[in-house]
């Protein structure tokens, strides 16, 4: 896995480009990584939903809970599927729109200076081994592409938005992530 620092995109990635961005404030520099999930329908993996999501592609009258959701304009940066596929939406040099209202070590607007990854599931379905592999292997390349994201500046959305999100929720194993990226002082 290859992440370019200059074009931010990765090569091992699948490309799927949302509309759902903007630049970084000026000489911003990446220094957060969320960690956050996703399935749509809720509950249901494998659907490709996610990607058109993400697009503005969604069919509103596919499912009822997609009336809902249609209409906003949202993105983060990677989603990683229950088989481990890998996608992305968004370059990393770029602001995606994934944390909404949020903060992070007394800064709001948290995504001015991170990166968002989407991991196919809910807070109470184990994640599976793929998505951990996957997800490590992702996180080191980014560490070192970004090295301002420290162990310590990985956080759950839950963490960001403790008011409005609960995810990646309980069934996310932070100790095997964190031993998974080398980081066990971090557990």
């Amino acid at each position: 896995m290859q992440l370019d620092p200059r074009t931010g995109w990765c090569d091992d990635a699948q490309h799927c480009p949302s509309p759902n961005f903007n630049a970084r404030p000026e000489g911003e520099v990446v220094s957060l990584l969320v960690i956050h999930n996703i399935s749509l329908p809720p509950g249901q993996f494998g659907t490709r939903k996610v990607q058109a999501f993400f697009r503005n592609c969604l069919d509103a009258c596919e499912h009822p809970y997609f009336e809902s959701i249609a209409a906003m304009t949202v993105s983060a940066h990677f989603l990683i599927e229950r088989d481990g596929s890998l996608f992305q939406f968004v370059s990393c040099n770029d602001r995606a729109w994934h944390a909404g209202v949020s903060r992070f070590d007394g800064r709001e607007n948290c995504n001015d200076f991170s990166i968002g990854i989407e991991l196919e599931g809910t807070d109470c379905d184990p994640y599976s081994d793929r998505q951990y592999e996957v997800l490590a292997r992702l996180t080191r390349q980014l560490m070192t592409c970004y090295p301002a994201i420290t162990p310590a500046r990985i956080q759950g959305h839950c963490d960001i938005a403790p008011e409005r999100k609960t995810d990646p929720g309980e069934a996310f194993d932070w100790t095997r992530y964190f031993t998974a990226i080398g980081a066990e002082e971090s557990i």
